[in-house]
C-alpha cells in the first residue's frame, strides 16, 4: 500500500498492449520481476551502463592510409651525404624538385631529385662564416641565403647559378621571398639583426637599395617570416613574441581576406607564454601555419585566416620527463639512453642550434612532422594521433627538416592514349617516390629517409625477407647478420674528406687550401673558370686564393677594358708598355682596388711580395697573371690576356689560366667603354676557390 501511495500503479491492459505495438521494452527485468522506478534502497548507487548505450566514436580523417602511402615508408634512413661542416638547413623547392643543402661553413650544395634518391649538380662556398637564414620562392626558381658576412646571395634554381649578391650595412636576422607566383618582379624581404627594420629588395640584384622598409611594424627585431602565397600575405614573428600579418603588394598592412581584430585571434598565445618563434611554415593550401617556439618547446597550428588557435603540442623537457616517468611516452627508454636523449635535446636551446628547429607540413596539410628525443614525429592533426615515427632507433636527434612527396619522373605533357596505354615505363614515371630530408645535432650529414630501407630495398619488400630470414637456421641468420653489418655502413655515403687526419696529413691539406687549384669567378656577366699553378707561383696563388675565399675582390668592377691584346690591372704609369698594352682592369671600391682606378689594393701580408717566373709563357690567350708597379711590387690586382703577349715575358707572375667561360671573358672585352673604363659596371659578385 505504502508503495502504491509513492507513485509505483499497476499497469492496465491497455498500457501493455500499447507499448508492445510501439516495440517499447516492458518494465520487467532480466529475471523477470518488476522494475519499480519509484524504487527502495537497493536502487541506490552507481548503476552498470545500459547495452544499447552508444559508444563514443574517433575521430577518422578520410582517405588517411592515402595519404600515409605518400611519405616514405620505411621508418630508417637509407643514406646519409657529408658536407664538410654541420648541416645548418635542408630546403626542397616547390615544383623544381631540387635539394638545397647548407652548412655552418657557409657552402651552399644543389642536389636533383631523381627516382630513388638524389644526384649532386653544384656547390658554392656562398658565404664567409655561418648562413644564418635560407629561404626559397613559392614558385621554386629562386633562392636567397644570408650569412654573418653581411651579404645576401640570390640564385637561380633552375640553372643552379649565382645571380648576384646584395652587401648589407647591418647583419641580416632572417628573409624571405614574399612574391606570388608569376610574378614579374621577384621580392626579398631581409630583417635586421639589431633593429626592428624589414627591408624589401629586388630579387633579381639589380639594386642594392631596398625597395622599401618597413619601420613600423614590429617593435623588436624580426626573428623569422613566412609566406601564404594563398593570402598574398606575410607572417612575421619579432624577438618579443608578436606575430604580425602584413600584405607586400599592397601597403605593407594586414590583407582584408583575415580576421578584422587581431583580439578575435590567439596570436598573443606566444607573447603570453613569453616565448619567441624559431620557426613558421604555412601549409601548401595556406589555410594553416605552425610555429616552434622556445623556452616552452611547443608546436602550434593556427589557422591562417581567422589567426585562431587549432592545435598545441608540448614537447618541453618538463612534459617529456614527466611521460617519461608515468610510462605514458611513446616509446619507453631504458634510464642510461634517456639521460643521454635528454642531454641532446638541451643542446637544441644554444644559439647555434635553436634558429635551424623547424615544423613542416604534408602537402594535405593534415600532417605534421617535427624531430623529437624519440624520432621524427608524424602527427595526424585531425585525429591528435602520432601515426608514425622516422628513425626511432638511430642515434641522432633530427633537426631541420624538408619533406618531398612528388613524381621525379613524370612526364610534361601526357596524352589521353598515353594514359590508357599499359606502357610499363609510362607508369613508372607516374610513380610517386617520397623522401624526406633531415639535418642532425653535431652532424655534418643529412639523411634520407625514403621507401628504401638500410638493405637497399623497398620496404614493403623488406618484410618479407625478414620473415624468410626468421625461419632460416642459423647459417641463414648469420648470413642476415652480415649483409645487415654491411648495408648499415654502405648507407653512409663518404662524399667529402675525412675531418679527423693525422698532423702531417691536415698541414698537406692546409697547404693544398691555402693554395687551391682552381677557382670560378662569379661575375655580372657569366661565370669564369680558372686553373691556377701553385707549384709554379705558390706566393700569388696563396694570396690569390686566401683574398678570394675572404670576400676581398666581392663586388670588384672591371673598371679598365681595352679591346684585344690582354686583359690587365693597370697600376702606376711608370711602366711604359702599359700604354700599349690592351686591357681588361680588374678593380674594386673594397677589394681588389679599393680605389677603383687602379692604383690601390694590398697583399694578404700587407706589403708588396716578389715576383714568380716560372716555365711558364706568355704564348697563349687567357692567361692570368699579376699586376705591378715594377719589378716585385706584387699587391692584390691580376689580369686576363685575351691575346699572346710575348713582350710582356719576364715582367709579370703567371699564376693560372682561364680555361672554361672564354665567352664571358670576350664578352666583358668588347663593352662599350669611355676613356678604357666600361660604361656600365661589370662586377665580380665572388670567387669559389676549390682543391
Amino acid at each position: 500500500m505504502a508503495q502504491d501511495r509513492s507513485g509505483a500503479q499497476k499497469r492496465t491492459r491497455d498500457d501493455v498492449e500499447s507499448d508492445e505495438k510501439l516495440g517499447q521494452p516492458g518494465p520487467e527485468t532480466a529475471d523477470g520481476q518488476e522494475d519499480d522506478v519509484s524504487s527502495g534502497d537497493e536502487d541506490m548507487g552507481p548503476q552498470l551502463p545500459s547495452a544499447s548505450a552508444p559508444t563514443k566514436k574517433r575521430r577518422k580523417l578520410p582517405y588517411e592510409k592515402l595519404y600515409l602511402s605518400n611519405l616514405p615508408s620505411s621508418a630508417r634512413y637509407s643514406k646519409s651525404l657529408m658536407h664538410k661542416e654541420q648541416l645548418s638547413f635542408v630546403t626542397m623547392t616547390p615544383h623544381t624538385d631540387f635539394l638545397i643543402t647548407s652548412s655552418t661553413d657557409g657552402v651552399v650544395k644543389f642536389w636533383k631529385k631523381i627516382m630513388d634518391g638524389i644526384e649532386f649538380v653544384k656547390e658554392f662556398r656562398a658565404h664567409v662564416g655561418e648562413i644564418r637564414s635560407v629561404s626559397v620562392s613559392a614558385d621554386g626558381r629562386s633562392f636567397a641565403t644570408a650569412g654573418l658576412d653581411k651579404t645576401v646571395k640570390l640564385f637561380d634554381v633552375i640553372t643552379f647559378d649565382l645571380l648576384s649578391m646584395l652587401s648589407l650595412d647591418y647583419t641580416p636576422r632572417s628573409l624571405c621571398w614574399v612574391h606570388k607566383r608569376g610574378a614579374s618582379l621577384p621580392l626579398l624581404a631581409v630583417a635586421d639583426d639589431i633593429e626592428h627594420v624589414v627591408h624589401l629588395y629586388d630579387g633579381r640584384g639589380d639594386q642594392q637599395k631596398p625597395l622599401h622598409s618597413i619601420t613600423a611594424l614590429h617593435r623588436s627585431p624580426v626573428s623569422v617570416m613566412a609566406y601564404n602565397d594563398a593570402f598574398d600575405c606575410v607572417v612575421s614573428a619579432d624577438e618579443g613574441g608578436t606575430i604580425e600579418y602584413w600584405q607586400p603588394s599592397a601597403n605593407y598592412e594586414k590583407p582584408e581576406s583575415v580576421f578584422e581584430y587581431k583580439s578575435s585571434t590567439s596570436l598573443f598565445d606566444l607573447k603570453k607564454s613569453k616565448s619567441v618563434p624559431v620557426s613558421i611554415t604555412v601549409s601548401s593550401s595556406g589555410s594553416q601555419f605552425t610555429t616552434f617556439s622556445f623556452p616552452d618547446r611547443k608546436i602550434r597550428i593556427f589557422d591562417f585566416a581567422s589567426g585562431r588557435l587549432y592545435r598545441t603540442y608540448d614537447e618541453s623537457l618538463t612534459t617529456i620527463a614527466e611521460m617519461q616517468q608515468a610510462g605514458t611516452a611513446l616509446q619507453q627508454l631504458d634510464e642510461l639512453d634517456f639521460g643521454r636523449r635528454l642531454a641532446i635535446e638541451r643542446e637544441l636551446e644554444t644559439v647555434a642550434v635553436r634558429n635551424k628547429v623547424n615544423v613542416i607540413f604534408d602537402e594535405s596539410g593534415h600532417f605534421i612532422l617535427y624531430g623529437s628525443m624519440l624520432g621524427v614525429k608524424v602527427i595526424n592533426t585531425f585525429t591528435n594521433r602520432v601515426v608514425k615515427v622516422f628513425g626511432p632507433d638511430e642515434s641522432l636527434r633530427s633537426v631541420n627538416l624538408c619533406l618531398y612527396q612528388g613524381q621525379p619522373e613524370k612526364k610534361g605533357v601526357v596524352t589521353v592514349s598515353m594514359a590508357a596505354s599499359a606502357n610499363p615505363l609510362l607508369q613508372e614515371a607516374e610513380a610517386r617516390d617520397p623522401m624526406l630530408v633531415t639535418t642532425a645535432v653535431g652532424k655534418v650529414r643529412f639523411y634520407l629517409f625514403t621507401n628504401l630501407d638500410e638493405y637497399g630495398r623497398f620496404s614493403s619488400l623488406f618484410s618479407i625477407f625478414v620473415a624468410h630470414q626468421t625461419d632460416a637456421d642459423d647459417g641463414g641468420q648469420s648470413a642476415q647478420s652480415g649483409q645487415h653489418s654491411i648495408a648499415k655502413s654502405e648507407r653512409d655515403i663518404q662524399n667529402e674528406k675525412p675531418r679527423h687526419l693525422s698532423t702531417r696529413a691536415r698541414d698537406e691539406i692546409t697547404k693544398q687550401s691555402q693554395s687551391g687549384t682552381s677557382a670560378l669567378l662569379h661575375t655580372t656577366s657569366g661565370d669564369i673558370h680558372i686553373r691556377l699553378f701553385p707549384e709554379a707561383a705558390p706566393k700569388a696563388v696563396e694570396n690569390f686564393v686566401t683574398h678570394a675565399r675572404n670576400g676581398y675582390y666581392n663586388n670588384t668592377i672591371f673598371h679598365r677594358v681595352i679591346r684585344k691584346f690582354m686583359i690587365q690591372v693597370s697600376s702606376t704609369p711608370r711602366e711604359p708598355f702599359f700604354l700599349l698594352a690592351r686591357s681588361l682592369t680588374l678593380s674594386t671600391h673594397k677589394g681588389g682596388d679599393p680605389l677603383g682606378d687602379g692604383t690601390g689594393g694590398e697583399s694578404i701580408w700587407g706589403r708588396e711580395f716578389e715576383d714568380e717566373f716560372s716555365t711558364l709563357k706568355q704564348d697563349k690567350p687567357y692567361t692570368v697573371c699579376m699586376a705591378n708597379a715594377g719589378p716585385n711590387t706584387n699587391g692584390s690586382q691580376f689580369f686576363i690576356t685575351t691575346e699572346k703577349a710575348p713582350w710582356l715575358e719576364g715582367k709579370h707572375t703567371i699564376f693560372g689560366r682561364a680555361v672554361q667561360g672564354l665567352d664571358v671573358v670576350h664578352q666583358i672585352e668588347n663593352v662599350r667603354t669611355h676613356k678604357d673604363r666600361p660604361e656600365e659596371d661589370i662586377k665580380i659578385v665572388n670567387i669559389s676557390v676549390s682543391n
